[in-house]
């Protein structure tokens, strides 16, 4: 049956993932990183990312862009809108980018130049899953926990017109083998 969510990665397997990633992230950071978080997609990453950096001992400031490049289409539009800037200050601080996905990299590279023109002093950028892409992507992520299949992946802040985001583990909606 079509559209039916196949299991890729379980919540179990996310959480490794993320905590994995975290432990790697953790010597490029500090208390005065602000975490920057992409909604509305990135949301459970940028959580459970923050959490297990806090479990290491770190505890970074906290923000979140709200770009839109896909509105709920399952392709992207080819340009990003800003919905919602910055409340925090990143002047004069390193900012660490979060995003659930990416893609063509359109939302990940308009993000980084933000946090540049509003004054950060590096941006590094962390996704949960990279999905291969057939062109040359304008940023390429510092840190990835997972590389994805060419698959429509939904959960864990993917979704589907807004549905299926909050699935805790990783599924596609596809055929393809993955």
């Amino acid at each position: 049956m079509a559209d039916l969510p196949q299991p890729l990665l379980s919540e179990a397997e996310v959480a490794r993932r993320v905590r994995s990633l975290a432990a790697e992230i953790a010597p490029r950071v500090d208390d005065e990183t602000v975490a920057v978080c992409l909604l509305t997609g990135g949301l459970w990453f940028a959580a459970d990312l923050t959490r297990a950096l806090h479990g290491l001992g770190l505890s970074l400031l906290f923000d979140a862009l709200w770009l839109e490049s896909y509105g709920d289409a399952r392709a992207t539009a080819g340009s990003v809108r800003v919905r919602a800037g910055l409340q925090r200050s990143v002047a004069g601080r390193r900012a660490l980018l979060l995003d659930e996905v990416i893609d063509s990299g359109l939302s990940l590279a308009a993000a980084r130049g933000l946090l540049v023109e509003a004054g950060a002093t590096e941006v590094l950028s962390a996704v949960f899953a990279r999905k291969p892409w057939a062109e040359a992507r304008p940023i390429e992520p510092d840190f990835v926990a997972w590389e994805a299949p060419p698959r429509f992946l939904v959960g864990y802040g993917m979704d589907d017109a807004g549905r299926l985001r909050g699935l805790p583990g990783v599924s596609a909606l596809d055929e393809g083998a993955g």
